[in-house]
């Protein structure tokens, strides 16, 4: 009898103990069916946060797009710049090196009576740094005349040329 009375015990103390448990775990549901409302409203609110989300995640994925496409076209325009300031470097050496040889021919233009005011306008000529393919069509044929003039030694002629290359220069501009 010892054993069954020990038994039957054991089995109160079991009963017992889930009785507890069945309490505490109906408690807990009807506090959770209680906030059902709550937990609805908070899904609603994670669902919309993340349609959002996402709705930004393509906004910065188109931007990005756009900034890549600016960030090559700049990319381009940088090596087109590369390339006209090495074209201006170049036209500006040889310029220098007409102006060092007008400065010599100026010296022995004193020695031989020409007026030194007539070399103004190579300078002039030199310092907006002209190169025959940005000038056109009309820069090119003043400086030819420039040259012709040079060499037939015509000094109203030459100072026509350099003037109609100084406009020219004016209207590339």
């Amino acid at each position: 009898m010892n054993l069954s009375l020990a038994l039957d015990l054991l089995l109160v103390v079991l009963l017992a103990a889930s009785i507890g448990y069945a309490v505490v775990l109906n408690r807990k549901l009807s506090s959770l069916r209680q906030h059902k409302d709550d937990l609805e409203k908070l899904a609603a609110t994670f669902v919309e946060s993340t349609t959002r989300a996402e709705d930004s995640i393509q906004r910065l994925k188109g931007t990005t797009t756009q900034l890549q496409n600016g960030i090559e076209a700049a990319d381009g325009l940088r090596e087109d710049l590369t390339y006209l300031i090495d074209r201006g470097t170049t036209t500006a050496d040889r310029l220098e090196g007409a102006i060092r040889g007008s400065r010599d021919v100026d010296g022995a233009a004193a020695d031989s009576g020409i007026e030194k005011e007539k070399m103004v306008g190579i300078e002039t000529i030199a310092d907006v740094a002209f190169d025959r393919e940005s000038a056109g069509q009309a820069g090119a044929e003043a400086l030819d005349k420039i040259n012709a003039a040079e060499d037939v030694d015509n000094e109203e002629s030459r100072a026509q040329a350099e003037r109609d290359l100084i406009e020219a220069l004016r209207q590339v501009r």
